[in-house]
């Protein structure tokens, strides 16, 4: 999951991870990838019900810088 986003960030492409549709060996290593390395290459760390609710109309994501 962090390769292909660095990956896709270094090609170019604005990177969304849908932060509750990954998974890791660990809880711990999932979430110290979500709050340390992915804010590097990602455009925007969003859930599941977001990206539902963003497609359905119900609301913008939020990009972060």
């Amino acid at each position: 999951m962090e390769s292909t986003s660095r990956f896709a960030a270094e090609l170019g492409y604005d990177v969304t991870v849908v932060s509750d549709a990954i998974a890791d060996y660990s809880d711990e290593l999932m979430h110290a990838t979500l709050n340390n390395n992915l804010p590097n290459y990602a455009n925007a760390i969003v859930s599941t019900k977001e990206v539902v609710d963003s497609i359905s109309g119900a609301q913008t994501l939020k990009i972060s810088a």
